[in-house]
């Protein structure tokens, strides 16, 4: 009969990955199915031996007429062996077209939101050996997919992902033994039709590799060995109004691939967007850089300014104001994000809306401020609205809020810096997280 044990991969990553040192809680996706089911048994006797509480998230996007039911039965099953639940359903209107990427960005939505909730700063998925394949099949073939699975990776939602990483224990484990495992303890598993709708992707790649055992996959991690991402976010300047410089030599002298990630990340983690560019945008900016010693390019809603002996990111004034940038209306004690590149706490009731259009109504003391940042960089600042005026946020003014830019930290977790749940609270990326679960934990 198998045994817990007998996935010591899968125990390893925990260990490597989570903190055994701290009270908040980890988070864990149960669909129900049976990779997430054997996650949900590994994971509970991982908490029960390190002391961590597991808090499983189940999300019902409403999509089948048995979902209701399917929901409950995972509840049933994260209580049996010990862990707190919560369902998240996917309400509104759904769409007509390219439904399973809308339901893939909700359910991580949605678990993000409840995570942050929660306190956890890690959410584990029961992605497998099989995944990887099944994902390396489909891009043979030409389907876009969202790339390699990695075994540690940022939520892939902004801005509500903030601070929150992604951990899939599994990726080395077929999905085979997962069952036999589950069948030996007599756990009874989901299996979602969807699965078996050969009108998508997926499904038709889960079909074409079943009958294959042995799938010898290359694991997402092994991708990104000799990266020299880690050392270019290292050396990345940032400044409190969320611009990002880097030393040309270092983008010039580093392997393509690196190059044209971290490019790529710069420029949304400077925008504030929560996709990267296309290939085709990368390909123009990297021939420029191959042939101009200056110029000014855009990128992913980022303005970048490239100079003989650095580059720099910002965000693009005339894309803030072509999407329409709607103000932020925050109540005294509110946090939230703005233009998915400052987190703004409210120390009174205020509108956070761009600068631009509004520079002329400043103050003295906050015009003199706004004079040691960049004239680019200025009319998509965040600036507050009250009845007296506007005032700028703090730490470029006095205003009755403050604006923490989010780039660097962003950055950072995009290019493997934050490498454990450790690092994840001393890096800055979870300020927000770490608020909201001390307030949330005094009042109950």
């Amino acid at each position: 009969m198998r045994r817990l044990t007998d996935f010591p991969e899968a125990w390893a990553v925990l260990d490597r990955r989570l903190d055994r040192n701290t009270c908040a809680p980890v988070a864990l996706a149960l669909s129900g199915g049976g990779d997430s089911m054997a996650l949900l048994h590994l994971a509970q006797a991982w908490a029960d031996q390190r002391g961590r509480r597991l808090i499983a998230l189940t999300v019902d996007h409403g999509l089948n007429a048995a979902s209701a039911g399917w929901t409950a039965a995972a509840g049933k099953a994260a209580h049996d062996v010990g862990a707190d639940w919560r369902a998240l359903p996917w309400i509104g209107e759904k769409p007509n077209t390219s439904l399973p990427a809308a339901a893939r960005t909700a359910r991580h939505r949605l678990l993000a939101n409840a995570a942050r909730e929660a306190g956890a700063a890690v959410i584990l998925l029961a992605h497998t050996a099989n995944d990887v394949a099944e994902g390396d099949l489909m891009r043979s073939s030409g389907t876009p997919t969202l790339g390699h699975l990695r075994e540690w990776s940022p939520s892939p939602v902004w801005p509500e992902g903030r601070g929150l990483f992604i951990l899939r224990p599994f990726l080395k484990v077929r999905r085979t033994p997962l069952r036999i495992y589950l069948s030996e303890q007599g756990v009874q598993w989901l299996e979602d039709p969807a699965n078996d709708d050969i009108r998508y992707a997926r499904p038709r790649a889960r079909a074409a590799l079943a009958a294959y055992e042995a799938l010898g996959a290359v694991t997402a991690q092994q991708l990104y060995d000799g990266s020299v991402l880690p050392e270019l976010a290292e050396a990345t300047v940032a400044s409190p109004d969320g611009r990002l410089s880097i030393r040309r030599t270092l983008i010039e002298d580093a392997d393509r691939i690196s190059a044209r990630r971290f490019l790529a990340m710069a420029a949304i983690c400077a925008s504030g967007r929560p996709a990267p560019p296309r290939g085709p945008s990368l390909d123009r900016l990297q021939a420029r850089l191959s042939a101009e010693q200056r110029f000014v390019a855009t990128l992913a809603g980022a303005r970048i300014t490239v100079e003989p002996d650095h580059i720099g990111f910002t965000r693009e004034a005339g894309d803030a104001e072509r999407a329409g940038l709607a103000p932020l209306h925050l109540m005294a004690g509110e946090t939230a994000v703005w233009d998915g590149r400052f987190e703004v706490k409210a120390r009174a009731d205020v509108a956070v809306v761009a600068l631009s259009g509004y520079a002329a109504s400043l103050g003295k003391a906050d015009r003199t401020s706004l004079a040691a940042i960049p004239a680019e960089a200025r009319p998509s600042l965040p600036v507050l609205l009250q009845e007296g005026g506007a005032v700028l946020p703090r730490p470029f003014g006095a205003g009755p809020a403050s604006a923490r830019a989010l780039a660097q930290a962003r950055l950072r977790a995009a290019c493997d810096l934050v490498s454990r749940e450790a690092h994840i609270a001393s890096d800055g990326m979870a300020e927000g997280l770490r608020s909201s679960y001390v307030e949330a934990m005094a009042l109950a």
